[in-house]
């Protein structure tokens, strides 16, 4: 479980004193944003951060490398496995009806939030043909034993609104406090049919040897590897949700959202709640990390020696990419450009460079612009595009995209090398 987890961490900060739920976690988290923090008193409960905030420790964890895993990832989001199904699980040993989100330590981050938000929980669903959805979204406490929950235009949403128009209700289970390779899948974009379990399953037997295990719980299966568990159903009425931090480090805006009614909890033995920073490292991992095997795979289809991507921590990884390629024909570097704006459509600048060139290095990639790019020639712009609705910048989520061809022209390769001992 997370205890253990973070016990395996050296650089893990251990916070004994006690520290309040609102805004104070969010300092600590802040002064620490590379380093795992364990937050010992949080009105009287366990609390951890940062947990997953570094490529180095997420790959550790999953016994790959920062370069190999991109492939891991990608490996597991092609060939989805089963999963495991079995009795019992540890959070099984404390179930509750006996209970108030509102005496839970769910943290208010930043001062302008509309209140206490769920940020690192994943919803589980199962749709009338069997199919089992499980994906991120932020919820904003609003009671004892109500939240609004955030649904953007995808599949919980598409099952929420069956349900909806029918003036009936969606069962979930709602699960916080999960290891890495669940976290990863659950913010995968996969086609609707596709379950994120399975892709989890599958990320588990290629790190560890195993499939997950999991448990049905009124007939919806949640991994056995959760510290909180809640049976709740999201019912047609929509309520204010925001204002809320994004992964930008900016304030999103109030929408009408879904109600969520929550009924039963349960909860490992010393529970771990995982308190996830927006805006923070940790956000920028989990959420991009799973789009760079698909801007991968897109450059791959026009640019055969595709060497590596990284969506940049500047970019809030989300916004900004570096590809590294090698470029067989003049051309190339511009097509790959376009393919990475195709693999992930929130994507607002790519720079692409040769394989010498260290994309895990920023001083390496601007070395790379300013050496071997000129604007005049090297500059893509795609103006009015369809971007991220994240963006602040965005007029109503069209953005104008631009990529950097860093790449040296294949008739004066030479004149660009660097020079080395």
């Amino acid at each position: 479980m997370l205890k253990e987890i973070l016990g395996r961490f050296e650089d893990t900060v251990v916070v004994k004193e006690p520290v309040s739920k609102e805004l104070e976690i969010t300092r600590y988290l802040l002064k620490h944003r590379n380093r795992p923090v364990l937050f010992e008193n949080v009105n009287g409960w366990t609390v951890a951060g940062n947990i997953w905030s570094t490529r180095e420790r997420i790959a550790g964890f999953l016994n790959t490398s920062r370069e190999e895993l991109i492939h891991l990832i990608a490996e597991a989001m092609e060939n989805p496995s089963p999963y495991r199904t079995v009795e019992n699980a540890p959070f099984m040993k404390n179930p509750t009806e006996d209970f108030s989100l509102l005496e839970l330590p769910i943290p208010k981050y930043y001062p302008k939030d509309g209140g206490p938000y769920f940020t690192s929980a994943m919803v589980i669903a199962k749709d009338e043909n069997g199919f089992t959805n499980m994906s991120f979204h932020r919820m904003m406490v609003r009671d004892e034993k109500t939240v609004a929950i955030r649904l953007v235009p995808r599949h919980l949403y598409a099952m929420w609104r069956d349900k909806a128009e029918h003036g009936e209700e969606l069962e979930v289970r709602i699960v916080v406090g999960n290891p890495v390779h669940l976290l990863l899948t659950g913010a995968t974009s996969v086609a609707y049919g596709v379950s994120e379990l399975e892709i989890a399953s599958k990320l588990s037997e290629l790190a560890f040897g195993r499939p997950i295990d999991v448990v049905e719980l009124g007939g919806i299966p949640v991994p056995v590897e959760s510290e909180f568990v809640f049976e709740a159903r999201i019912t047609p009425e929509l309520v204010d949700e925001g204002p809320f931090v994004d992964i930008t480090g900016t304030y999103d805006y109030v929408r009408k959202q879904p109600l969520v009614v929550f009924e039963k909890m349960y909860h490992v033995d010393e529970p771990v709640f995982h308190a996830l920073l927006p805006g923070g490292y940790e956000h920028y991992m989990l959420m991009g990390l799973p789009k760079e095997p698909q801007i991968y795979a897109s450059v791959k289809r026009v640019v055969p020696k595709v060497h590596g991507v990284r969506l940049t921590e500047g970019g809030a990884m989300w916004l900004h990419a570096v590809v590294s390629i090698t470029k067989q024909h003049d051309g190339d570097g511009k097509n790959a450009i376009l393919a990475a704006f195709a693999g992930h459509p929130s994507l607002k600048h790519v720079v692409v460079v040769d394989e010498d060139v260290n994309i895990y290095d920023d001083r390496e990639v601007e070395w790379a612009i300013a050496t071997r790019f000129q604007a005049d020639k090297d500059l893509v712009i795609v103006p009015n595009a369809r971007g991220s609705s994240l963006d602040p910048s965005a007029e109503k989520s069209l953005t104008a995209k631009w990529g950097i061809d860093a790449t040296k022209p294949l008739d004066r390769k030479e004149e660009f090398e660097r020079a080395r001992l």
